[in-house]
């Protein structure tokens, strides 16, 4: 089976390396001019021209980013399986569309308005009651395209600073910590949850994610399986969804979801029985999806922007090292680190012997670090 991809970057690159095994064939479509998956066949187009000859070398077509053309999708979709389907696609690109869906599905989240000029942001910011977050309604990623505002009177400045025609206006919330769920689900309607996990971030980017998300309470789990369980049959989804959600006193309050394998789910390579990029790969092919059972306690490092010491790195012997194949440049995701560990105890000095071959790391900082 040839599987198409829309994208060619680090996550498409892993999703042929799961893949391969699976006796899976990879094509991926860049419309960006600069792919970075550096295997499998790709197909530069920046005009739409080879989007016909893509169609005619694939049998099934998926994603690794959710901001490309809707259209594209769309047109892939009258001739072959394209997973997850492109509503859920559109849903994502847009944060009130997305919002919209969440409460009809009664999965909790923050109160939000929407703004389209420097004023109705002043006036979402003062009915709500600041600090509030401001973000483009589409695009945005990594902390792009967003604003935090402690004042409304910084409204012309977060406007300007955005710098799109219209923006959601989030309440900020209260929360203990940031945590996501993947979840798969196949073709047959079958549906599995990996465990929670518990994520750090740093100037937007994602740093730190540990799994299973230490300290957490059994109902935690139920409720994050229950929000986007709801999400993946309302979308009649195939493939790996996730959801981003704040971990509040009162329970969970759902961020954004992103319909495809996510960084925070990057520890399942070797930290669960099948990783969420085969299962990606089994869902869309139309096999029966794997155990997503955690194989103990892991922690997933980013490497951002410098490489750092890597020959440190291969001689610990609890860490399993993943490189993009891609240049070093501030802020770029070069590859990522997976720590496991017997106890939390072990996984943070773990974690931090390893974050001190990264420079410009950011200190290692979880619930586990802050008791007490």
């Amino acid at each position: 089976m040839r599987i198409g991809v829309l994208g060619a970057g680090q996550l498409g690159r892993m999703l042929a390396l799961a893949g391969y095994p699976l006796a899976k064939e990879f094509v991926f479509y860049d419309m960006s001019g600069s792919p970075s998956a550096g295997l499998g066949e790709v197909i530069v187009d920046r005009d739409g021209s080879y989007l016909d000859d893509f169609l005619s070398r694939v049998d099934r077509v998926t994603y690794e980013f959710e901001h490309l053309p809707v259209e594209v999708a769309e047109k892939l979709a009258q001739h072959k399986p394209v997973h997850p389907c492109p509503r859920a696609l559109q849903v994502c690109q847009n944060r009130e569309a997305e919002k919209t869906l969440f409460g009809q599905l009664g999965i909790p989240m923050p109160e939000w308005k929407i703004a389209d000029s420097a004023a109705s942001l002043k006036a979402a910011a003062e009915a709500l009651g600041c600090p509030v977050v401001a973000k483009s309604i589409t695009e945005g990623y990594d902390g792009k395209g967003q604003a935090v505002l402690r004042d409304p009177e910084q409204a012309e400045e977060a406007w300007t600073a955005i710098g799109h025609p219209r923006v959601i206006v989030e309440k900020f919330v209260n929360f203990k910590r940031e945590v996501s769920i993947i979840a798969v689900r196949g073709e047959d309607g079958d549906v599995a949850f990996y465990p929670i996990a518990e994520n750090s971030h740093h100037e937007g980017i994602l740093r730190y994610s540990i799994a299973p998300a230490p300290g957490l309470q059994p109902h935690i789990q139920q409720d994050a399986e229950k929000y986007i369980k709801a999400l993946l049959n309302e979308l009649n989804y195939v493939g790996v969804l996730t959801l981003e959600l704040f971990e509040t006193e009162d329970g969970l309050v759902a961020n954004e979801m992103a319909p495809r394998v996510h960084n925070s789910g990057h520890w399942t390579i070797e930290g669960s029985m099948t990783s969420q990029f085969e299962n990606h790969i089994r869902a869309v092919s139309g096999h029966a999806l794997g155990n997503v059972q955690a194989r103990g306690l892991s922690c997933m490092i980013n490497i951002i922007g410098e490489h750092g010491d890597i020959e440190r790195m291969l001689e610990l012997p609890y860490a399993h090292l993943h490189l993009y194949n891609k240049g070093e440049r501030p802020g770029r995701k070069l590859g990522h680190v997976n720590i496991l560990a017997d106890s939390y105890e072990e996984l943070v000095w773990r974690v931090r012997n390893c974050a001190q071959f990264l420079p410009g790391s950011p200190e290692f900082k979880s619930s586990l670090t802050t008791k007490g």
